[in-house]
C-alpha cells in the first residue's frame, strides 16, 4: 500500500519542524527556531493539523491552474440543478464502498440546495470499474445519467449483471452504450478524469472539487454542507 498524501504532508512538516527548514515552520506556529522543536514536541497534536492544512493549501494551488477544466463536465453527466449557481465536483467509482454512501449524502445535499448543481467525474480506480463508468457516459450521452447512476449505487457491487440491470432501469438503450464504449471518447474522458485527480493530488475516491477547496474522502454531510455555504460566499 503506497502512503497517504496525509503521511506524506506529516512526514514533510516533520522534517521541516526538525530541523531542515525551520524559518517554513516559523511561519506557520509564529515561534522562533529555536522554540520549535520543543514546542511541537510538547504539542505533537499540531502536526497532523498542519498536516491538513499545508495539503489544503497545495490543493488550493494546483486546482487554480485547472478550475475551469475540472468544473465542466461531461455532457449530461450532473445531478441536481444543471444551471445551479454553485457547483459541486465529485470524482466517484461504482466499486468504492465510500463512494456508495457518499452517494447518500449527495442526494440529500441536492435537496437541500436547489441551486446546487453536481459536476460527477467517472474516475476508475478498482479494477473493472472503467465498464460501469463507461456506461454511466453513455447513458450521459442518452439523458439518462441521474437514473442509471443512482441505480448504479443502489445495486451492489458493479458486476456485469448489475450493471445491465441499472442501465434497464435507467431506460439505456444498450446497443447504443456498447457502442460507445469502443469509441474512443469514453477512454479519453476516463483518462483525462484520472489526469485532474492526479494533478489535484488525490489518491482515492470520493474526492471533492468546490470553490477553491479539493477534500478527499467519505466527509459526511455536514462537511460538504459546509463547504456549499463558503462557496455561496466566494
Amino acid at each position: 500500500m503506497h502512503p497517504s498524501p496525509r503521511s506524506f504532508a506529516l512526514t514533510a512538516l516533520i522534517a521541516l519542524a526538525f530541523g531542515f527548514a525551520g524559518a517554513a515552520v516559523w511561519s506557520l506556529s509564529g515561534l522562533g527556531d529555536r522554540h520549535t522543536r520543543d514546542y511541537l514536541l510538547a504539542h505533537p497534536e499540531l502536526l497532523p493539523q498542519m498536516a491538513d492544512a499545508y495539503q489544503r493549501q497545495q490543493r488550493q494551488g494546483r486546482l487554480a491552474g485547472v478550475a475551469n477544466e475540472v468544473t465542466k463536465p461531461f455532457a449530461g453527466a450532473t445531478l441536481g440543478n444543471p444551471d445551479g449557481a454553485i457547483t459541486l465536483v465529485e470524482f466517484t467509482d461504482y466499486a468504492c464502498g465510500y463512494c456508495r454512501i457518499s452517494a447518500i449524502d449527495v442526494a440529500a445535499l441536492i435537496k437541500a440546495n436547489p441551486d446546487l448543481r453536481v459536476v460527477v467525474r467517472e474516475l476508475s480506480i478498482f479494477e473493472g470499474s472503467d465498464k460501469p463508468a463507461l456506461m454511466a457516459l453513455a447513458a450521459a450521452k442518452q439523458g439518462k445519467f441521474a437514473a442509471f447512476h443512482h441505480a448504479m449505487f443502489a445495486g451492489g457491487a458493479p458486476t456485469s449483471a448489475a450493471i445491465d440491470a441499472a442501465a434497464q432501469e435507467a431506460g439505456i438503450d444498450l446497443a447504443m452504450a456498447r457502442a460507445f464504449a469502443q469509441t474512443s471518447e469514453g477512454q479519453a474522458e476516463l483518462a483525462k478524469n484520472s489526469r485532474l485527480a492526479d494533478h489535484l493530488g488525490f489518491s482515492g475516491t470520493p474526492s471533492w472539487v468546490i470553490g477553491d477547496q479539493a477534500m478527499e474522502g467519505a466527509i459526511g454531510l455536514n462537511a460538504l454542507q459546509e463547504a456549499v455555504d463558503e462557496a455561496r460566499k466566494q
